[in-house]
């Protein structure tokens, strides 16, 4: 069955049980621009017609695809007539299940998109959907080789840093990502799906003030620099709030400041060290609080202008008004925001994570039989999630296999010489 809606110049069509849905409203050819690269971060509670209308200029008059897992045609004609940016069509496919992945047709728009938007959703759904697939290809080139704007909203927001929190497991409030770093809620990827250059080492947050995820947000940071061993960067936005990032890593904030206390956190790990740490293990509070200075944050408020930018090569070359600097600081799993002076900086983050080489070799990840770890000689203890230790053995510096058939499924942590590193087994 195929259904025809027109209303301007937009078209439905929806074929019944095909993997995915598409409306397009526009020319359904495709048109050859000069689009320009750049990123798109949005907190989730509307769209900032500022921020959409960044992202619609870079376009150059091309094709727009939005790309979601629920939901339908809602952008079509916001983003085609009502923000006052020309476009040559603008196209929404739904991914009605995962075989979406491997359709032609999906692709060939993805690669021809000039702007690509990821709505919300869930972000569980897009990582099974899109990750390690056709999908996931297409994204990344249209970043690394086509060189277009992306951007997303909530999940969409979500997905877009170098690590991410997977929501496999559903969500996790700031308490019990606090009370236990490793909670089998606290899933967490790093670089293995969308590779974006302005998010190398940074993991987002969005929704960030409903509920407060200021506790959630320093846990994950914590747990990526222990199981990883680089200093991440976190970029959260508020509900209403966009943070646009242009390719010099000049990010702009928008919002209703002062109308409302429309805000963007920018955080960085104090690269003095000892940093680390001070407990990051499974079944405990998390403890991280230095002398001085544990996690740097950067508060500015998004207005209408987007008056207020953060070069996030940086972290201190600032224009516009500062909202409050703010020193992140984790007391037996209770997280406390301190007044700081000035802002940090610790010698261009982002390009630090690049030079690193992680102590830490586990595979396959996630296993059922059995898994191979490599790692510094010494003593390591094996956790579940809860805390209960299953296990120690010895590693000389050569891999080690590891039977974990009889372990229940679940999650469990690999402990010791100053890192953990985290596994899934399932049955």
């Amino acid at each position: 069955m195929k259904m025809l809606l027109i209303s301007g110049l937009m078209i439905a069509s929806s074929v019944m049980g095909q993997s995915y849905t598409s409306y397009l409203t526009g020319d359904s050819s495709d048109v050859v621009t000069n689009p320009a690269p750049g990123l798109v971060l949005m907190g989730g509670g509307g769209e900032n017609d500022q921020a959409m209308t960044w992202f619609l200029n870079r376009a150059d008059g091309g094709d727009v695809l939005v790309i979601r897992a629920s939901g339908a045609d809602g952008y079509n004609d916001y983003l085609f007539s009502e923000l006052g940016v020309s476009v040559n069509s603008v196209e929404t496919i739904v991914f009605n299940e995962a075989s979406a992945a491997e359709d032609p047709y999906v692709l060939s728009r993805i690669t021809q998109a000039e702007a690509l938007w990821i709505a919300g959703g869930d972000q569980w759904d897009y990582i099974s959907y899109w990750k390690d697939n056709a999908v996931e290809d297409a994204i990344n080139y249209l970043i690394e080789e086509k060189k277009i704007t992306v951007g997303g909203i909530s999940a969409g927001m979500a997905i877009m840093g170098d690590a991410y929190f997977s929501a496999q497991t559903g969500t996790v409030t700031s308490d019990e990502a606090l009370n236990n770093p490793y909670d089998e809620q606290v899933q967490l990827g790093w670089n293995d799906f969308i590779r974006n250059p302005a998010m190398t080492g940074t993991i987002t947050d969005t929704h960030f003030d409903s509920p407060d995820r200021k506790g959630r947000l320093i846990t994950f940071m914590a747990r990526l620099f222990t199981d990883y061993g680089f200093l991440p960067v976190g970029i959260a936005c508020e509900e209403y709030t966009a943070v646009c990032i242009d390719t010099a890593g000049i990010a702009t904030v928008y919002g209703e400041y002062p109308d409302y206390e429309d805000l963007v956190y920018f955080l960085q790990v104090n690269c003095q060290e000892p940093n680390s740490p001070q407990q990051c293990i499974p079944g405990q509070p998390l403890q991280w609080q230095l002398d001085e200075l544990t996690v740097h944050a950067t508060v500015l408020a998004g207005t209408p202008s987007g008056t207020s930018s953060i070069d996030l090569y940086d972290m201190e070359n600032i224009t516009g008004p500062v909202f409050a600097f703010q020193n992140w600081q984790v007391n037996s799993g209770t997280l406390e925001v301190l007044p700081f002076e000035e802002a940090y900086t610790c010698d261009s983050l982002i390009s630090y994570v690049n030079e690193m080489i992680l102590p830490v070799s586990l595979y396959p990840n996630p296993a059922s039989e059995a898994i191979v770890f490599q790692a510094a000689p010494g003593i390591y203890r094996i956790f579940r999630a809860d805390g209960q230790e299953v296990e120690q053995f010895y590693s000389d510096g050569s891999e080690v296999l590891l039977q974990i058939s009889l372990y229940p499924a679940g999650y469990y942590v690999i402990s010791g010489q100053g890192f953990a590193c985290p596994f899934m087994k399932f049955d």
